[in-house]
């Protein structure tokens, strides 16, 4: 059974919220899309359908909105409003990206719809959080993810080459796992207290503590990273670990050997491929197959022993590579029990086995188009809260009379 099935969500639709809403659809929430006149401007962002623009052909609107239902609402309208107020009585959950104030000024902010609804759970999701001034200035991804600092620790160790932002509203998704995290926090209040919250989310800081060791080097040790290429940011620099393959193509070398079993599967890789005469260090591979428990990394650059094994191992992928393709490298280290990736393109990615063996693609039906689309299905697996997508994203206004029939007494 859907874990948030019987549960449902307003959003007021916006490019920020719509991820967080799509996550509550798709593991079974009603959620209804509330848009303006005219539709959500998403509608009209590209990539299309065989790339050709249109009415309901915006694959970026029907990614984000997948399994939700749609309704058209004018809230500058006294009429609309007092619908939207009728709706919100029914409600769990309102999710909403608003200028702050505007809610306020049409008397839909959280202390008017709590009120008729004391179970309502508000998630008002703002660049700097409500009470703060820089909310009301206009904001896009890039920019919140600058203010917040992804982007100072990601890019390459030439850094006469700026920053790089994460591709595909990081900055947006981020916010809206933070927000999905929070409001499933707050039904579970809601469950023992029977009373619902207003949540404040802030996007710059939902970024800000994903920075990974960024922001508490700097608060704690007062020292900055540095970003490098396809490794993490570090205080001082790391050792490479993106490698050429014999096809031109790259990999990350991710983790080397740090367990016994590791380094004995590595020599014995390079023992298959007939390198083993060709690499003296292979004896420090033996050493590491043969240590007693796990390698302590905290004793690289101390202990010369352990350094040796270890930079053995870093060595031996390094050779391994040059020698073979991206893939075989890949499945290769997959056998031996080490994490690697080969550098992909996202189309790439998408079309992997792994992700396919996944259930990663899941083909939905169009009916308006006599066809199907194959989406990117769920970020996770969970077993005993089933994900599904439901349906596609709604056309502009397809489910107003049924949405307001819910309304009639």
């Amino acid at each position: 059974m859907s874990v948030l099935k019987g549960m449902r969500v307003i959003e007021l639709a916006s490019e920020r919220i719509a991820f967080a809403g799509k996550l509550m659809a798709d593991m079974g929430a009603d959620v209804i899309l509330v848009e303006p006149p005219g539709g959500d401007a998403a509608r009209g962002y590209p990539p299309f359908i065989d790339d050709e623009p249109g009415a309901s052909r915006s694959l970026f609107f029907m990614h984000y909105n997948t399994s939700k239902r749609g309704i058209v609402l004018d809230l500058d309208s006294e009429a609309d409003r007092e619908t939207f107020r009728q709706l919100m009585a029914t409600a769990d959950v309102l999710i909403e990206s608003e200028m702050p104030g505007r809610l306020e000024s049409l008397g839909l902010d959280y202390p008017d719809l709590q009120a008729a609804n004391p179970r309502l759970v508000h998630a008002a999701v703002t660049a700097y959080g409500r009470q703060a001034p820089e909310s009301r200035l206009p904001t896009t991804d890039l920019t919140l993810m600058a203010a917040g600092g992804p982007p100072w620790s990601c890019g390459y160790d030439d850094h006469a080459i700026p920053p790089i932002r994460g591709w595909g509203f990081q900055g947006y998704q981020t916010a809206c796992h933070y927000a999905f995290m929070a409001i499933l926090t707050a039904l579970l209040h809601r469950f023992q207290s029977g009373t619902g919250q207003f949540i404040d989310v802030s996007m710059t800081a939902a970024l800000n503590v994903t920075t990974e060791a960024a922001s508490y080097t700097w608060l704690v040790a007062g020292e900055t990273v540095q970003r490098q290429t396809g490794r993490h940011a570090a205080v001082a620099p790391t050792g490479d670990t993106q490698m050429q393959c014999a096809d031109g193509r790259y990999v990350n070398t991710g983790v080397p050997p740090r367990f016994p079993a590791e380094f004995g599967r590595l020599l014995a890789w390079i023992t298959e491929l007939g390198m083993v005469e060709d690499f003296p260090e292979a004896v420090f591979l033996e050493m590491g197959a043969n240590w007693d428990g796990p390698f302590d990394l905290g004793q690289v650059g101390k202990d010369e022993t352990v350094t040796a094994i270890f930079m053995a191992g870093r060595q031996a992928l390094q050779l391994i590579a040059s020698h073979v393709s991206a893939y075989d490298f890949f499945s290769g280290c997959q056998r031996a029990g080490l994490s690697v990736g080969v550098i992909y393109s996202p189309e790439e990615a998408f079309e992997d086995e792994h992700f396919k063996a996944r259930g990663f693609q899941v083909p939905v039906r169009h009916h308006d188009l006599d066809r199907d689309i194959v989406y990117p299905g769920a970020p996770y697996q969970l077993p005993a809260s089933p994900w599904k997508i439901s349906r596609p994203a709604p056309g502009l206004g397809e489910h107003n009379e049924e949405i307001l029939k819910l309304l009639q007494p």
